[in-house]
C-alpha cells in the first residue's frame, strides 16, 4: 500500500490554496471510493447500497420495524424515493409492511427472514471489506481517532444544515 498525496492522485498541477480545502476534498474522494468498495461487494447480491443501508437499519429495529420516515431519517445517504426502495425490497420479499395497530395511518417496515438471511450471508464479506479499508488505519487507536475526528467534522456540519 503506497501512500500518495491527494494532488498527485487527483492529478493536479496546483496545490491546494489551504489545508481546509484538501481536507474537504480527500474527505469527499474518500468517501466515494469507501462507497463505491463496498457497492461493490452487496450488488452481486441483487441490491443496491441504499437497499443494503435499509435492511442492516430494519435488521437493527427488531421484530417492531420502523415506519419508513424512521428509516428515511437513519440512513447513511439521503435516498431519493425511500418509498421506491422499500418498494423493490418488499417485491424482493426482503422487506413486508404492516399497518401500526394503534395509528392506522402508520405503516411499519420490518425486515422478513428472506431478508435477515440476505444480510447473513453478506456480513462475513461485508466485514471483509470494512477490514481491507481500513487497513491504513491498523492500530485500532489510530481508528478510534479517525471516528473521533470525522464527529468532529459532523458536529461542524450541523451549523451548515
Amino acid at each position: 500500500m503506497t501512500r500518495r498525496s491527494l494532488q498527485q492522485e487527483l492529478k493536479q498541477s496546483k496545490p491546494f490554496d489551504t489545508p481546509a480545502d484538501e481536507a474537504v476534498v480527500a474527505l469527499m474522494r474518500t468517501a466515494a471510493l469507501v462507497r463505491r468498495a463496498i457497492a461493490r461487494r452487496v450488488e452481486p447480491y441483487g441490491i443496491s447500497l441504499a437497499q443494503y443501508n435499509v435492511l442492516r437499519i430494519l435488521r437493527g429495529a427488531g421484530d417492531t420495524g420502523l415506519p419508513t420516515l424512521a428509516v428515511r431519517d437513519r440512513l447513511i445517504e439521503e435516498a431519493p424515493g425511500i418509498t421506491r426502495v422499500m418498494d423493490k425490497l418488499e417485491e424482493a420479499g426482503h422487506v413486508a409492511r404492516r399497518r401500526a395497530p394503534g395509528d392506522r395511518r402508520v405503516v411499519h417496515c420490518v425486515i422478513t427472514e428472506q431478508g435477515l438471511r440476505l444480510l447473513t450471508a453478506m456480513d462475513t464479506l461485508v466485514k471483509e471489506t470494512a477490514r481491507l479499508i481500513s487497513a491504513g488505519l491498523p492500530a485500532e487507536r489510530d481508528q478510534q481517532a479517525l471516528i473521533a475526528l470525522l464527529s468532529d467534522v459532523r458536529a461542524g456540519l450541523d451549523e451548515t444544515r
